[in-house]
């Protein structure tokens, strides 16, 4: 039995839970033992009682005494990592800052599945040392290896593994129910639904009966949309599944920016396993997936939005072959045994 030390990132995180948490029970069947070492303080919480116009700057003392408490935290899971033959890292200790990244315990293997040499302030340096300093890195896709690469050899590109089992599809709707446009994800994320906004309220000014379901773990701020056509469900673990299970069609707008080409295309992989058609900004992993089938459209300026979903209302039979097909995709290539599998065999190797 291998024993390894994970140390994650914060309980509700997506990143602990679907790059680390999900593939505990699958590599234990595989003869590899994982502790997780979770911080008991989020690593991204802000200062407690801190007003949002407020800057770090302005209360310097105590963000230095809050980033403190939060590197304490972390200290149970550097000392464990010694007490196994892995340690496992979840990104970096503090969002920013190289801390005590080079105490923990060797093998080393570092999972990253983000830009996070672009988080301020010293990102780039923070980056650069974690790569130098793991015997392996985990990365979720090209744009984060090729990165890497100038740090290290030993770098496996892992896609975000989906759990097909889990997120499956729904009970078909009648052709005559509400169409539901979806998203979900964090609150950072909600930017870049505001920012396809006005073709959002262009779709549904002209179809009165579709909706715009967002899932999030707060609640969207719109300007332009009709509120009775906006349904807003708060994110749980619990209903995460159901709530995808809802929606007719799925997106995924990002930026076409460094941080956004760091993406993973999570969101994507959720709304294809549940057999969703998807339109999505067509930047990094998001325009990979497109290309392994038509799974969707991709949509580069408003105008492509809106057509997009225009079809899509209009052509809902062929809106679920093309889900049906998204959901083969994320089987053969992303499904949690695919993804697991191939994380086991590193861990072995070691």
């Amino acid at each position: 039995m291998i024993d390894i030390a994970a140390i994650t990132s914060g309980k509700q995180l997506p990143s602990t839970q679907y790059r680390i948490r999900q593939y505990m029970p699958l590599l234990l069947n595989a003869g590899i033992h994982v502790r997780e070492y979770c911080p008991a303080v989020d690593k991204w919480a802000p200062v407690p009682g801190k007003p949002g116009r407020v800057t770090n700057r302005q209360i310097l003392p105590f963000y230095v005494l809050w980033q403190g408490l939060k590197l304490a935290t972390r200290v149970p899971g550097i000392i464990g990592s010694y007490r196994h033959d892995i340690s496992w890292l979840n990104k970096e200790l503090l969002p920013g800052y190289s801390t005590l990244e080079g105490l923990l315990g060797s093998p080393l293997v570092s999972d990253i599945d983000d830009a996070i040499w672009l988080t301020p302030p010293f990102g780039e340096r923070v980056a650069r040392r974690i790569g130098q300093r793991s015997d392996v890195l985990v990365v979720g896709n090209d744009y984060l290896a090729n990165w890497f690469g100038n740090c290290t050899s030993q770098v496996h590109i892992l896609p975000t593994a989906v759990d097909a089992s889990l997120f499956c599809p729904g009970a078909q709707k009648e052709t005559d129910d509400v169409f539901v446009v979806g998203w979900i994800g964090s609150q950072g994320n909600l930017p870049y639904l505001s920012d396809i906004e006005p073709a959002l309220k262009a779709f549904l000014s002209s179809r009165k009966d579709a909706r715009l379901l967002v899932v999030s773990d707060a609640k969207p701020e719109f300007r332009e949309l009709p509120p009775n056509q906006v349904v807003y469900l708060p994110w749980t673990r619990e209903t995460e599944v159901a709530s995808i299970q809802e929606m007719d069609v799925g997106l995924m707008p990002l930026a076409d920016s460094d941080w956004a080409h760091g993406k993973c295309a999570f969101k994507m992989l959720q709304y294809m396993a549940v057999g969703l058609p998807v339109v999505v900004s067509p930047v990094g992993m998001n325009a990979q997936l497109l290309e392994m089938g038509e799974l969707g459209y991709g949509a580069a300026n408003p105008d492509d939005w809106i057509d997009a979903l225009e079809y899509l209302y209009a052509n809902r039979e062929h809106g679920r072959c093309m889900g049906a097909l998204g959901r083969q995709v994320v089987k053969t290539h992303f499904d949690l045994p695919v993804i697991g599998g191939k994380l086991a065999a590193i861990f072995k190797s070691l």
